[in-house]
C-alpha cells in the first residue's frame, strides 16, 4: 500500500480553495498548491492567492516559492511536493494537493520522468522564432524524423508541446512517448484519491467573469505596474500568465482597458475549458458537481465520505 495522498482538481474559479480548506479541517490535512502561477512572489491578485486569514489556520505549501524571474519546472514542483508530502505524513496529517495545473498533478500520479531532460529556454525561444518566421508547420515537421509518434499525435498548432517533444529528444535521445510508456510500468508511490470539482459551464463562465472584475477592483493593474517598476520583464514566463500579459498590453497601449478586461475574461474561459479537457482524460477521478449541493459544508462532507471509503489509512 502506497502513501495516502488526496488530490482536489478542477477548472479555475470552480471553488477548489474554499472546499479544500473545509476538507482539511475535517481530516486534519495540510494543503500543497498545484498552481503553476501561485509559486511566484509578488503575484497575488492575478493568481487569486488566498490571504493568510482566508486559509483559516490550514497550512499551505508551494506558494511564494520563487521570484518572478526564476525558473520553476514541473520537476522542481514534483521534488518539493514529495518532500512536503513526507513531512506532512510524518506528523500524522493528510497531505492534500489542490490545484488546476494538470502537469503538476500528473507528476505525482503518473511517474513522469523529467530527470534526463533539460530546460533550455534558448532552444525554446529559437524554435518559437522559427515558427514565427516560417509558420508552425515548419517546427512541427521537425518532429517527423525524430519522433514520428508525437508528430502524428500533436496538432500543428500545439506549438508548446511540439517544442517540448523536440527538447526532450534533443537532450535525452529518447522520445517523450517512450518516457510516457516507461512511466506506466513503474508502480505509483502513492495511494491516491482524486476528486474533481465541476459545475454548469455557463455558471462557471459567469464566475470567471465576476472573478476578473473583482481582481480589477482589488488592483490587478497596479500589481502589474509594480512588477514592471521592480524591473521584471514583460517577456518572463511568469509575466505571460493570465491577467499579467493583458494588463501589460494595456500599459503599452496596444489594448484599451475594456479590451484588456474582455480578453482576460475570454482567455480565462478558454483556459478553464482546456483544464476540463485535460482532467476528463483520466478515468480515476471522482467528479463532484457543486451545483447539486446547497453549500460548501455539504460539498466538503460528501468528499470527506468518499475519501474515507477510498483511503483505508484515513
Amino acid at each position: 500500500m502506497g502513501k495516502p495522498l488526496f488530490l482536489l482538481i478542477g477548472p479555475t474559479a470552480v471553488g477548489k480553495s474554499n472546499v479544500s480548506i473545509e476538507i482539511a479541517k475535517k481530516l486534519n490535512g495540510e494543503i500543497i498548491s498545484a498552481d503553476s502561477m501561485q509559486v511566484y512572489k509578488y503575484m497575488d491578485i492575478g493568481t487569486a492567492k488566498l490571504k493568510r486569514e482566508e486559509m483559516d489556520g490550514i497550512k499551505h505549501y508551494m506558494i511564494d516559492v520563487v521570484y518572478p524571474d526564476e525558473d520553476f519546472s514541473v520537476a522542481v514542483f514534483r521534488d518539493k511536493a514529495k518532500e512536503y508530502i513526507d513531512d506532512i505524513l510524518s506528523r500524522g496529517k493528510l497531505p492534500m494537493v489542490v490545484g488546476g495545473t494538470g502537469l503538476f498533478v500528473n507528476s505525482l500520479t503518473h511517474n513522469l520522468d523529467f530527470s534526463s531532460t533539460i530546460c533550455d529556454w534558448e532552444f525554446r525561444n529559437r524554435l518559437n522564432q522559427l515558427a514565427e518566421i516560417n509558420g508552425n508547420e515548419y517546427v512541427h515537421n521537425m518532429l517527423k524524423d525524430v519522433d514520428k509518434e508525437s508528430f502524428e499525435r500533436l496538432h500543428v498548432n500545439d506549438l508548446k508541446r511540439v517544442i517540448r517533444a523536440l527538447e526532450v529528444y534533443k537532450y535525452s535521445g529518447k522520445t517523450i512517448s517512450e518516457y510516457q510508456r516507461e512511466s506506466k510500468l513503474i508502480p505509483i508511490e502513492y495511494d491516491t484519491c482524486i476528486v474533481g470539482l465541476t459545475m454548469d459551464r455557463k455558471k462557471l463562465y459567469d464566475r470567471i467573469n465576476k472573478r476578473v472584475d473583482i481582481m480589477m477592483e482589488k488592483g490587478l493593474l497596479d500589481e502589474v505596474k509594480n512588477l514592471l517598476n521592480m524591473g521584471y520583464s514583460k517577456d518572463l514566463v511568469s509575466m505571460q500568465g493570465l491577467g499579467y500579459k493583458e494588463m501589460v498590453s494595456y500599459t503599452e497601449g496596444s489594448l484599451s482597458m475594456d479590451g484588456a478586461i474582455d480578453k482576460l475574461k475570454q482567455s480565462t474561459r478558454h483556459f478553464a475549458k482546456r483544464q476540463l479537457t485535460w482532467f476528463r482524460r483520466e478515468d480515476n477521478i471522482y467528479w463532484v458537481n457543486v451545483d447539486e449541493f446547497n453549500n460548501i459544508q455539504d460539498i466538503s462532507q460528501n468528499i470527506v465520505t468518499y475519501i474515507k471509503g477510498k483511503l483505508s489509512t484515513i
